[in-house]
């Protein structure tokens, strides 16, 4: 018990852990909500108790990552031209990616700003912006994690000069990888077109508590990932 309490707080004092603890909350408040205020009497208030904290633990993350452009650009900047990618399709992938998520954050400042009443604009087109570049970087990330795949498939059992001989666990660990990102990719990527304008595929269709089950199953892998095995990267 007191190794699990001191195991949560390592995790709650680093802000990227921190971060994927309230991402797994608010969305699980939404996912719960969403179903509890279909229910009559009681439930329905707890329902929308939790869709109310649910959008404030959102409102949190959204302050929070004010502070996330200089970390991405210090990141952009280190992996630049990725030079050092063996793949140049998987290179020219992550820079675009890099360029479309160092864009998001801005756009995301500039609706928060204009929603909090800082500045004079029409949020609503901000937070389409923002939710393309989120929506962009997420269908890159897929075809990223593809390409991969069939380069490990492609390459198993082949040795590289200069490169020590990968065993097979390692192998199996790399292709689990990139399979729970395309999961979580594909679970996030079915928000951001909820989060689109109507008219646009199933933009604002899905019910409240489809949208909290994406973002939770995609919260979970990538806490997974995080502290239960290898992580391969995304917004």
């Amino acid at each position: 018990m007191a190794g699990a309490v001191c195991g949560l707080a390592n995790v709650l004092e680093s802000y990227r852990g921190r971060d994927r603890v309230i991402r797994t909350l608010c969305y699980s408040c939404q996912l719960l909500g969403g179903v509890l205020s279909q229910k009559n009497g009681t439930g329905q208030n707890w329902g929308k108790s939790l869709l109310i904290v649910s959008s404030q633990l959102n409102h949190c993350r959204t302050v929070l990552r004010l502070f996330d452009d200089v970390a991405m650009f210090s990141y952009s900047m280190k992996y630049g031209l990725g030079k050092k990618e063996k793949d140049s399709f998987i290179r020219w992938i992550s820079v675009i990616t890099n360029i479309s998520d160092q864009l998001y954050y801005p756009c995301e400042h500039i609706a928060w700003a204009a929603d909090s009443g800082v500045i004079q604009a029409k949020s609503e087109k901000w937070w389409m912006v923002s939710t393309v570049f989120w929506g962009l970087s997420l269908i890159l990330g897929i075809v990223k994690s593809l390409r991969s795949l069939l380069l490990l498939r492609r390459n198993n059992g082949r040795h590289f000069k200069g490169e020590p001989p990968q065993s097979r666990g390692e192998i199996k660990s790399q292709i689990r990888s990139e399979v729970l990102c395309i999961l979580s990719s594909i679970s996030d990527l079915v928000n951001a077109i909820h989060w689109m304008p109507s008219g646009f595929l199933w933009g604002g269709c899905s019910p409240t508590w489809l949208v909290g089950l994406m973002g939770t199953l995609s919260s979970l892998i990538g806490i997974f990932q995080a502290f239960g095995g290898s992580s391969s990267g995304a917004v």
